[in-house]
């Protein structure tokens, strides 16, 4: 599937890449145990909201600029895939063009990062 991106090529664009959007759509509690550095949280409940906010309150909100429909690189995630597989859904029924979901999600992506820093 097109819309979906794996570990390593996520933490290839997270280290390289400025014009990375990386959404976690996880719950606030979920949230509160980590994130993936770079992550806005934007709780999948409202991200409809969020994706049609108008730029100036989107940035008062989230303390970033509200990403272009053509943006590079829109990354989503969750905890195990399910809710950034709809998040990713309904960024693209937006008109986000280049919105991924990393189906690994949180739950991967602890697990390596762990074994990583050992």
């Amino acid at each position: 599937m097109g819309n979906t991106i794996k570990y390593d090529e996520l933490k290839a664009l997270i280290e390289s890449n400025k014009e990375l959007v990386l959404i976690d759509v996880r719950s606030d509690g979920e949230v509160a145990g980590g994130i993936i550095p770079g992550a806005i949280h934007i709780p999948i409940h409202t991200l409809d909201t969020a994706l049609s906010m108008n730029p100036e309150d989107f940035k008062a909100k989230y303390g970033i600029v509200k990403p272009p429909l053509n943006v590079p690189q829109m990354v989503f995630y969750c905890q195990s895939g399910g809710r950034s597989m709809m998040a990713t859904g309904k960024a693209v029924n937006k008109g986000y063009t280049n919105a991924r979901n990393y189906a690994g999600a949180y739950s991967e992506w602890s697990r390596k990062e762990r074994k990583l820093s050992f």
